[in-house]
């Protein structure tokens, strides 16, 4: 393709555009010249415009956010989910809408059609929500997670709840008030996650607002095991969600734990070793094996517990305490309003900051020191504290649920529409992890920096072009590994 510019004193001069190699390429060295031969002379001296097939930028038909949609297509394919809702699009793209930008479900038609998706009509969002709702659809989701991660006998199994509020002032029997790790009085559900080792979501539940955390541990694993046909797997929880009665029902069900424990007093073989070494610190990381065997009379496995002490959680524990006690005598003073604070005394009408020497000192002595408690034949403190501090995982997952994915389904106000959001959310947060342990990068960061690249279509005459941003090397490897992995599943 050239441009001849010639005079009428018979002198030309030869501009070469490029070489075609077919109707594609000709047409768009076509297009090319034509503003070129235009440049400058967009509008005419009688203001008239130029015509447009004379120059002016080509169109663009469509635009895609390619790169992205398919990495998330290929991790929930990978997952089995798709095969799982039957090729149900609908469920497909609310999944993938709620991880590039969580909002309402009828805002979500709004995401995917910048995406470059083609939505399906809300009436149509509205009625599948049902299905999501059901309980054998979620349990398919939860067959294909449990696959993924290879349960198996001795298996970690991560346990923590949350609860999320909804701003209303009226109960309904499922959305009820009751003690909220936010300290909201609005009613809310109580959400209890069930992970493996690395957070990866295996089960969730949604359970009354006004029902106690600690018993929703075991009809969530009891039925997650039922379903999964085993028979031992090893419960890793916080102490906030352990009491007695649970320690006892998990050992009923012939379960392994390694659990947090509360520790209300000074453990006997730490005051015991305090007091044949007066005069010596604990050292940083030092633990304390205290082996706890069963009676002739229990009805448990033998157990150990562990205590481990360190300078850093002192340090914080010490400064906790000195925070306290400062509030306490600014609320005594009537400085401040009086909130919960153990070094706060009323007697009838009368506050006082407890000067219980007791309280504190015991207080003081327990700084530092974390117990244990596990039930798995021979364990080792290392085995046992290295997998407590997993939990950590889990919290990530909750944190993921509710931040990068807004779990808090504020738009819902029936039981069913909760639920199904829940699959929803469930179902995301297993994509986003996945997407997370491929390529290293947190799920914010992927969406935030994949979205930008686009695949365009550009309409050249009678011919679409295909065009996409570069990516750069980085982009491009989490693109290569994200279709490796999936290659090898």
């Amino acid at each position: 393709m050239q441009i001849v510019h010639s005079s009428h004193k018979g002198s030309r001069d030869i501009e070469h555009i490029s070489s075609a190699h077919d109707d594609v390429e000709l047409e768009l060295l076509r297009t090319v010249a034509r503003q070129r031969l235009v440049a400058g002379q967009g509008e005419l001296d009688l203001g008239l415009d130029a015509p447009p097939e004379a120059g002016g930028p080509l169109p663009i038909t469509a635009s895609r956010m390619g790169h992205l949609w398919d990495a998330l297509s290929l991790a929930y394919e990978v997952l089995g989910f798709d095969a799982a809702a039957d090729g149900d699009e609908v469920f497909r793209q609310l999944v993938l809408a709620r991880i590039i930008e969580p909002t309402s479900k009828l805002d979500s038609l709004r995401v995917l059609e910048e995406t470059g998706i083609a939505p399906v009509s809300y009436r149509t969002l509205k009625r599948r929500l049902h299905a999501y709702a059901g309980e054998a659809w979620r349990e398919r989701l939860a067959a294909l997670c449990a696959h993924h991660v290879g349960l198996g006998p001795a298996t970690l199994l991560l346990y923590d709840v949350a609860t999320l509020y909804f701003e209303t002032d009226a109960g309904d029997g499922f959305r009820e008030s009751g003690f909220s790790k936010e300290r909201r009085l609005e009613p809310q559900i109580t959400v209890g996650l069930l992970t493996d080792a690395t957070g990866f979501p295996l089960m969730v539940n949604a359970f009354e607002g006004n029902t106690a955390e600690t018993t929703t541990m075991l009809p969530t694993i009891t039925a997650f095991l039922a379903a999964h046909r085993l028979t031992d797997v090893v419960i890793v929880a916080d102490a906030g969600m352990i009491s007695e009665k649970n320690m006892k029902d998990i050992e009923a069900a012939g379960l392994s734990f390694i659990l947090g424990m509360k520790i209300p007093e000074i453990p006997y073989i730490v005051a015991e070793w305090r007091k044949a070494h007066p005069d010596t610190e604990i050292a940083d990381g030092q633990v304390f094996t205290q082996p706890w065997p069963a009676g002739p009379t229990d009805k448990r496995k033998d157990q150990v517990r562990y205590y481990q002490y360190k300078h850093d959680r002192a340090r914080r524990t010490l400064k906790g305490i000195d925070e306290q006690v400062r509030k306490a005598e600014q609320a005594v003073a009537g400085k401040t309003a009086i909130k919960r604070n153990r070094f706060v005394k009323l007697t009838d009408a009368t506050k006082t900051v407890n000067r219980d020497l007791d309280l504190e000192a015991k207080a003081r002595a327990l700084a530092g020191i974390k117990g244990y408690v596990t039930n798995i034949e021979d364990p080792t403190p290392e085995q046992v504290i290295g997998a407590y501090h997993q939990p950590f995982q889990i919290e990530k997952s909750f944190r993921m649920a509710k931040s990068d994915l807004a779990a808090r389904p504020i738009f819902h106000r029936t039981r069913d529409s909760i639920e199904a959001h829940l699959t929803i959310v469930f179902a995301a947060l297993a994509v986003s992890r996945w997407i997370e342990d491929t390529t290293g990068w947190s799920i914010k960061k992927f969406v935030k920096t994949i979205r930008r690249y686009r695949t365009l279509h550009i309409q050249a005459g009678d011919y679409v072009i295909t065009a996409a941003d570069p990516l750069p090397d980085n982009i491009q490897h989490v693109l290569e590994a994200i279709k490796a992995r999936a290659a090898t599943h």
